[in-house]
């Protein structure tokens, strides 16, 4: 099943070099993606390492967030490699981040989950945006429109990764492209 392109709601602001300790503390990757409850958890601790003073990203009462896009500077989800630090975002509701650039294994994690679009942006969009402020990111025209001024903002398109994003990971694109057997192929 593909994923939704057009994304609207409120941002949430990061700067730069976001390591993967500060998106899902090492605390915490104890819990298993696979199993449900698991994997609900794990989404409520997504940006639990953040220091004192950020809001609250899972801030939702079920543990999900209200900000549907997180936009980050420079060198996104550094440090350790930790496939874990894209299924938290995705699990807490997180459907994309718009960064200025990306730590190659975040990037290629999130491609490979198929848990958040990962876009870069052409500006610094983390000194544009403040925490909170309505957007909407068309995936498609690889574009973010911050919601009170119109303002749109171009981003890097996203190429052949798309396709493997939408489809929700490497394993659901080839079971779609009849690469591997499993569900949905006949």
């Amino acid at each position: 099943m593909s994923k939704p392109t057009l994304i609207r709601g409120p941002v949430y602001v990061l700067a730069d070099n976001v390591d993967t300790d500060l998106l899902i503390p090492a605390e915490y990757l104890n819990l298993v993606p696979t199993i449900p409850e698991e994997y609900r958890k794990l989404g409520s601790y997504a940006l639990a390492g953040l220091p004192e003073g950020f809001p609250k990203f899972a801030s939702n009462a079920d543990g999900t967030t209200p900000y549907p896009i997180v936009i980050g500077g420079r060198n996104f989800g550094c440090g350790s490699s930790r496939e874990h630090a894209p299924i938290a975002l995705g699990a807490a509701g997180a459907k994309a981040v718009v960064a200025q650039s990306y730590a190659r294994i975040f990037f290629r994690n999130a491609v490979a989950t198929g848990e958040v679009f990962p876009l870069e942006s052409e500006t610094r969009l983390c000194d544009a945006f403040k925490t909170g402020d309505e957007a909407e990111l068309d995936i498609k025209a690889s574009t973010v429109t911050r919601l009170s001024d119109g303002k749109v903002f171009t981003l890097k398109p996203l190429g052949a990764v798309a396709p493997v994003i939408e489809a929700g990971g490497m394993f659901a694109y080839a079971r779609e492209i009849g690469m591997i057997e499993g569900e949905g192929n006949s």
